[in-house]
């Protein structure tokens, strides 16, 4: 049986909650991807060069530092990746977690919650930065998802 894993960062608890309902959708466990500080509202004003958030994403090599490591990944097949985005990518706490998981051999499944923005720079980019993981597509959710659109994506 396929074991699945939704791993997310949620800086306002969108993703959170978009999480959650995939979760529930796909019969998987959840794993928040926690930073070691969280942000605040003033972190994350995108408007402010000089926000932390501003300043990690101008910064390709900031690998902003996690609480808590996932330790079981070698018990699923399927993990799927969530997270805002930021700037047209995945915020740069993302690229922490990948490259502090063996995700080596994984069915992995990106999905981005945004007001407006689409995924596929993010996809692209990540699947650009690393190459040896089996990144099989992505998808940008709303909080309304469905068991037919889950289905759709995933190809069942």
């Amino acid at each position: 049986m396929d074991k699945k894993l939704i791993c997310y960062f949620s800086a306002s608890g969108v993703t959170k909650n978009t999480s959650e309902k995939l979760a529930s959708l796909v019969n998987g466990n959840l794993f928040e991807i926690k930073p070691v500080k969280e942000y605040t509202a003033r972190d994350l004003d995108w408007q402010d060069k000089n926000s932390r958030s501003s300043l990690e994403m101008a910064d390709s090599s900031s690998r902003p530092e996690i609480k808590v490591k996932l330790n079981d990944i070698e018990n699923y097949d399927t993990v799927f990746i969530g997270y805002p985005i930021w700037w047209g990518l995945a915020p740069r706490i993302i690229n922490t977690f990948i490259e502090n998981t063996k995700l080596e051999n994984k069915k992995i499944y990106l999905f981005a919650t945004s007001g407006g923005s689409g995924i596929e720079m993010s996809i692209n980019n990540l699947k650009n930065e690393y190459p040896s993981l089996n990144i099989i597509s992505g998808k940008r959710l709303s909080g309304n998802i469905t068991n037919d659109e889950i289905n759709s994506w995933l190809g069942k």
